[in-house]
């Protein structure tokens, strides 16, 4: 089991594992059957400059375009359910091709037609973000997202960006409610 991180807290990928040059990036989740409609949980990366904004459509990677950063981060496609144990959704980071223009790679999921069908994070248990080194499956780091987040349809679970020469991670844990525009609009990418 990897170091487990609280809401802000980060750690250095490249300190806990020297020489790492892939990561997969596992995120999980439950749905609370409250309603009877089916929960649709999707996770996206925003691939970002050092502006914190995408340089290029290309690099908002979700189940849609399931490739960026020239190959270095693959989606390995959209779980509609996310019932199972493990992982629901994984992105495989290949840190030693990330372009060098690209220092971020910001992890949010969403609730896919949130507002009409009336779900919200509030009824999403278990959700988790965690960080695993790609060549032996050993997880490194984990942020296990525990507040409140009625009302909010989209949440930013963490980051992985590079800082001094170093790949860190940061566990975020902030809401929109809003959903995916709203945070389309922070990262500099067109919602239509």
């Amino acid at each position: 089991m990897g170091v487990s991180l609280s809401k802000g807290g980060n750690i250095s990928l490249s300190k806990e594992v020297p020489g790492l040059e892939a990561i997969k990036i596992g995120c999980g989740w439950d749905a609370q059957a409250l309603s009877g409609a089916a929960f649709d949980l999707d996770a996206s990366v925003f691939l970002c400059g050092a502006d914190g904004k995408v340089t290029k459509e290309a690099d908002f990677v979700f189940y849609g375009n399931l490739q960026g950063a020239g190959g270095a981060v693959v989606h390995a496609g959209d779980s509609r359910t996310g019932e199972g144990g493990g992982d629901d959704e994984l992105i495989m980071v290949s840190l030693k091709n990330m372009p060098p223009e690209l220092v971020k790679a910001a992890v949010v999921v969403t609730i896919h037609e949130a507002v009409s069908r009336g779900q919200n994070f509030g009824m999403v248990e278990n959700a988790y973000i965690r960080i695993i080194n790609a060549v032996n499956d050993v997880e490194i780091a984990r942020y296990d997202l525990t507040e409140d987040y009625s009302g909010e349809t989209a949440v930013i679970f963490g980051e992985v960006y590079l800082k001094s020469g170093e790949w860190k991670f940061k566990a975020v844990g902030q809401g929109s409610t809003e959903g995916l525009a709203q945070i389309c609009a922070k990262f500099g990418v067109s919602a239509s």
